[in-house]
């Protein structure tokens, strides 16, 4: 009988933004029995159960809407300002766990609606951070998913781009290049967190060396689909599952070796059952 060889990506799991918010919401915890956190506090489920099962209590805008004199986290994804002003009617107290990346995007978008900007972000239609982007523009802003459905708009001769922080960078100066070449004018900010943006080439790299790659990820998260594809595209021998029962021995064969990557949401714990469930197969 002979084992996998297995490795984990030493840079998967977490980005910061998201260690911030969960370090955050488990002091709280150690001192109280239980916390409101407004939406998923990280696109993981099995770690969100896993907090849930600590006290940590998920909440919608209509929830909170009905919350008084208690205390609400707000996610790394950052917040509109909506959002802070119904604390504040409420008396809640407001721990923000929004990513500092988030943050100073959210800042430099306020200060172009201040100053009449045509305001074009390239993002997820419907993302927490998005949501948060467009609140700083009184939803006035422009979201687009790609240069199709940016160009069914009518454009101004000056455009103010931005993205989302969790973006390709090479999407982002494409759709820059794309549209000087027709023409416009293009004031472009590049606010993408590069600890995130890296990510895709690090894990061509990290995929080529190995017979297969198990990829965990959260079904909801949209930063784990993309690098899912990226595995996918440099080793078709990838496999995508988001909890340890997922797997099956017949993906494997006996001798192989295996390299296990992730999300920015997928947690490290959750990483390393993975590989000890591997490492357990006899083949």
């Amino acid at each position: 009988m002979q084992h996998l060889d297995v490795t984990i990506d030493d840079n998967s799991g977490f980005c910061f933004g998201v260690v911030y918010a969960i370090q955050m919401a488990e002091d709280i915890l150690n001192e109280q029995d239980y916390l409101y956190c407004l939406g998923d506090i990280v696109h993981n489920d099995v770690e969100v159960e896993r907090l849930q099962q600590r006290g940590l209590r998920i909440i919608n805008y209509e929830q909170m809407r009905q919350l008084k004199n208690d205390t609400v986290l707000i996610r790394a994804h950052g917040e509109p300002p909506e959002t802070y002003q119904t604390a504040l009617q409420n008396n809640l107290t407001l721990v923000d766990a929004s990513c500092p990346v988030v943050l100073k995007l959210q800042n430099r978008i306020k200060t172009s609606y201040d100053k009449s900007d045509k305001i074009y972000i390239y993002g997820k239609h419907g993302h927490a951070e998005v949501m948060g982007l467009l609140g700083q523009t009184n939803n006035q802003a422009i979201v687009f998913e790609n240069m199709e459905e940016l160009l069914q708009h009518e454009l101004p001769a000056k455009i103010t781009l931005y993205s989302q922080t969790t973006k390709s960078t090479d999407s982002f100066y494409a759709i820059k290049n794309k549209l000087e070449g027709k023409g416009y004018e293009v004031s472009a900010n590049d606010t993408i967190c590069r600890q995130v943006s890296n990510r895709d080439k690090e894990l061509r790299k990290f995929a080529a060396k190995f017979d297969k790659i198990v990829f965990v990820s959260g079904t909801k998260s949209s930063n784990g689909k993309v690098l899912y594809q990226v595995c996918k595209d440099t080793n078709p021998a990838t496999f995508f599952v988001s909890k340890v029962e997922q797997l099956q021995p017949e993906w494997f064969s006996a001798g192989e070796t295996v390299g296990i990557c992730g999300a920015t949401s997928t947690p490290m714990w959750l990483m390393e059952q993975v590989r000890d469930a591997l490492l357990q197969y006899e083949l």
